[in-house]
């Protein structure tokens, strides 16, 4: 398992689809709206080596109490923009499409952590501050301190997906159960 931190360089263009990896450092939460104003205003935070967290996590006197990732594929149509200003990594959950796995294409990785677990993911984060507050709870921005959060990288920067692979292999089974026994 590589023990991974933020900001990220060149290191993770070393990793596979499927590879398991522990992440620590400074992120960032941001879901839809929080997406489209920084593409209208710009990024609040320096995007180089950044990773995003599509998350609306629940914050209680300046605490953080749980962050479970958000379904990414929302995220499809907004994520060439923080690509292209430096972000080199995405957590969240589902996967995302094709044309998302083709910009991450030499420059950034997807990573899945498990929906459901919110209470274990914030068991490993620390709030630090918050951008676009005026969003709302769950769609601002909030800066998190990770210390050593389990992820799986589901999308890596070589066109290696793993959702895909899934999708694929059960297409294969259901078409080859399916040509068997024809009556089901």
């Amino acid at each position: 398992m590589q023990n991974l931190c933020t900001p990220l360089g060149d290191e993770i263009l070393s990793l596979s689809a499927g590879d398991q990896v522990t992440l620590s450092g400074e992120i960032y939460t941001a879901r839809d709206e929080a997406h489209l104003r920084m593409i209208e205003e710009g990024i609040p935070f320096d995007p180089q080596g950044a990773v995003i967290y599509h998350c609306g996590p629940v914050i209680s006197q300046e605490k953080l109490l749980i962050a479970g990732p958000t379904t990414s594929a929302r995220m499809n149509p907004l994520t060439g923009a923080m690509l292209n200003a430096g972000v080199r990594g995405l957590i969240g959950k589902g996967g995302m499409n094709a044309t998302v796995r083709e910009q991450l294409a030499g420059r950034a990785v997807y990573f899945a952590f498990t929906g459901g677990c919110a209470n274990l993911a914030a068991a490993h984060m620390t709030l630090t501050g918050g951008y676009f507050k005026d969003l709302g709870m769950a769609e601002a921005i909030w800066k998190i301190h990770l210390n050593n959060l389990p992820l799986v990288v589901a999308m890596d920067a070589h066109g290696g997906d793993l959702y895909d692979s899934v999708l694929q292999h059960a297409q294969a089974v259901f078409t080859s159960d399916t040509n068997r026994n024809p009556e089901k």
